[in-house]
């Protein structure tokens, strides 16, 4: 009976957690997924298994749920590196507990959502890059604990509604810019002399005299000026060292530094000694001399003039930099958007051309030489300066967000880092507003793409020797990428047309393709990319795009067999470049069969080494590729680039040898 009883309980237990999953909040799911969505840097991937196809968010990193399956009840993501934004949407998680996202890089503002999460006990986003005010409406958190903010860029005064959190016991909000008073009492008239004694206020206080259960506090390195509120005299000095408090205290900080924090515009202290406003007597009102008068008009009309023009002044300066406004719904309310703020300095050193200058450049924007749905490209002419490559990405301006222009500055930024002989050099980028623009400016490369000349009609151009070259400047490029960049830059779509030529054959890496990232942001399209010749070696996962250096290396793989068979990656006839390849890699005696017809010539033991780079760069486990310093070192030492094979027997070898001396 005992047995029976115990599996009854088990399975209803079980029938609980079923339910508990089928039942899960959509709102919930949504409000994780638009967080991940707002996150567009992981370097340590720790949100790659956040799939907003799955219903069920229990099992994603950093994400606790109830029991029962059907709460999110803690978030934590400490220490991991992510860059990004947080999103009003957490607010929508009703029953969180914990909120826990210390020691990462997250930019922004703190949405004044989050004070509705009632249940939140600990709230810790210290050592971040987070701006802009506490919101008031983290006042609304009865039940938490613990509030960490510490080490970020918070401004603006002090809310005084901290006073209504009854269990708060620990509240860390040093080195930020705050500004004002330490809030004691509040909006009442009472004043930090009023409350002698921690723990003992009067019911209209709203200041951090009413948390009666604060226990520690740290406010130092901050702006505060005013004096200490003698109900927080208990905390040790070191608090409130490095303000700009009145105390003679040589840890405050010096005169010169204060000037800039503002003086304090709250409600006058009420001295019981003063006597009413009403008793004190007014001067009787006299007439004024009309010189007088006159002076003061004048007086005034210049100040107004002066008040203006520098009202007009900072208009342009916010209008050209400062904050944009993310859409997070698609109502167009105001009440739907919050302010974000981009780094101005990010885009500093990077030439900003006019539309104006690009239209004369490329001849009215006639001149396209590429195209796909997501961009063109346009070939130019700068007045007096070199040939250009314009790509101008294909979206509409009602589409495009506030991610979307970090994202944008993000490429433009990665791209402007990109100084080797093998890699596209970025000249700079366009933005305008109206007509809308987005463009990227490159040098151009006269020759075209590989991926013409192998699939065009021009591959008898490509000798035997000519292709060792490129493969050993496109190994050259990617090592450059991958080992001498700090974070690591990679190719988002590595194939042959992502390798431009000049006119000595010397390869360039461009990426181009980025814009899909960026587009793909804005569809929330969180899937592969496929296009024809990337299909077998993209990655799954969209933050990836500058981490997979496994990726690239298998790409390069397939880039290798593309450049000896002449055959594309992928075609709907003969299938994956790769599976067709693989019954000839391992056997020196049918490994020829994969030589491009169009050779005449070729080394046996070039070809030797370059299969034995593939096989290993498209092994099934990323982790057990080379390195592109390895593959590199590989094919450097081993390839023969001269041309004394081909002298022999070929005209165009002799033409190539004079072309390159």
């Amino acid at each position: 009976m005992r047995a029976f009883a115990s599996l009854l309980l088990l399975g209803l237990i079980c029938g609980v957690l079923f339910l508990g999953c089928d039942s899960f909040p959509s709102k919930e799911v949504w409000a994780l997924t638009h967080f991940k969505e707002a996150i567009y840097e992981d370097p340590h991937m720790v949100l790659s298994d956040w799939n907003s196809l799955d219903s069920d968010p229990c099992a994603w990193s950093g994400v606790t749920c109830a029991l029962t399956r059907d709460h999110v009840i803690k978030i934590n993501i400490s220490s991991s590196s992510i860059r990004g934004f947080l999103v009003p949407d957490l607010g929508d998680l009703t029953f969180l507990q914990e909120l826990i996202l210390h020691g990462n890089r997250l930019l922004g503002i703190l949405p004044k959502e989050l004070g509705s999460l009632k249940y939140l006990t600990i709230l810790d986003l210290g050592l971040n890059e987070l701006t802009g005010p506490i919101p008031p409406e983290l006042g609304n958190l009865t039940n938490v604990v613990k509030i960490n903010l510490q080490s970020n860029g918070l401004s603006g005064k002090l809310p005084p509604e901290l006073g209504n959190l009854g269990y708060l016991k620990e509240l860390y909000l040093d080195r930020n810019k705050l500004q004002g008073t330490v809030p004691a009492g509040g909006n009442k008239g009472i004043t930090s002399s009023d409350s002698n004694v921690h723990g003992m206020y009067s019911s209209n206080l709203t200041g951090l005299c009413r948390s009666s259960q604060l226990r520690v506090a740290d406010l130092s390195y901050n702006f505060f000026v005013g004096s200490i509120p003698k109900c927080l005299e208990y905390l040790p000095r070191t608090s409130f060292q490095g303000n700009c408090l009145q105390k003679q205290d040589p840890k405050q900080r010096p005169a010169d530094m204060c000037v800039g924090a503002p003086p304090s515009k709250g409600h006058p202290a009420v001295n019981p000694k003063h006597k009413p406003t009403k008793d004190v007597p007014k001067h009787p009102d006299t007439s004024k001399p009309a010189w007088l008068l006159a002076l003061e008009v004048v007086t005034g009309t210049m100040v107004c003039s002066l008040v203006l023009v520098a009202v007009v002044t900072g208009l342009q300066k916010c209008n050209s930099k400062s904050s944009i406004i993310i859409p997070w719904k698609k109502s167009g309310t105001e009440k739907d958007h919050t302010t974000i703020y981009i780094d101005s300095e990010m885009l500093k050193d990077v030439v900003r051309f006019n539309r104006q200058d690009l239209e004369v450049a490329c001849e009215d924007f006639s001149n396209i030489i590429g195209s796909s749905p997501d961009s063109l490209v346009y070939k130019g002419n700068m007045k007096g300066g070199p040939e250009i490559a314009v790509i101008s990405l294909c979206i509409k301006e009602e589409h495009w967000t506030g991610y979307l222009e970090l994202y944008f500055q993000r490429e433009v930024t990665d791209l402007s880092r990109l100084t080797h002989e093998n890699t596209g050099k970025l000249l700079g980028y366009c933005s305008e507003s109206t007509p809308f623009t987005r463009m990227l400016v490159f040098e151009y490369a006269s020759n075209g793409t590989l991926y013409e000349h192998l699939h065009y009609g021009e591959g008898c151009q490509l000798s035997w020797t000519r292709r060792m070259k490129i493969v050993i400047g496109i190994a050259r490029g990617l090592k450059y990428l991958h080992m001498e960049l700090e974070p690591p830059f990679t190719i988002s779509e590595l194939n042959s047309s992502a390798v431009y030529l000049t006119d000595d054959f010397l390869p360039k890496l461009v990426d181009f393709e980025s814009w899909k990232t960026i587009i793909a942001r804005s569809e929330k399209n969180s899937g592969s990319i496929g296009s024809q010749g990337a299909i077998c070696v993209l990655p799954n996962s969209m933050e990836a795009r500058h981490l997979d250096v496994q990726g690239n290396v298998y790409a390069f793989g397939v880039l290798l067999l593309e450049i000896i068979s002449g055959r594309p990656p992928y075609c709907k006839d003969k299938g994956c470049l790769v599976d067709w390849a693989k019954d000839y890699l391992e056997l020196p005696d049918v490994m020829p069969h994969v030589v491009d017809p169009e050779l005449k010539h070729f080394s046996c033991d070039d070809l030797k080494v370059l299969c034995d780079v593939v096989n290993l760069c498209i092994h099934p486990e990323p982790t057990k590729r080379p390195s592109m310093q390895e593959v590199y070192t590989m094919l450097e030492s081993q390839i023969d680039t001269s041309v004394s094979l081909e002298l022999k027997a070929s005209s165009l070898a002799w033409a190539e040898l004079a072309l390159s001396s």
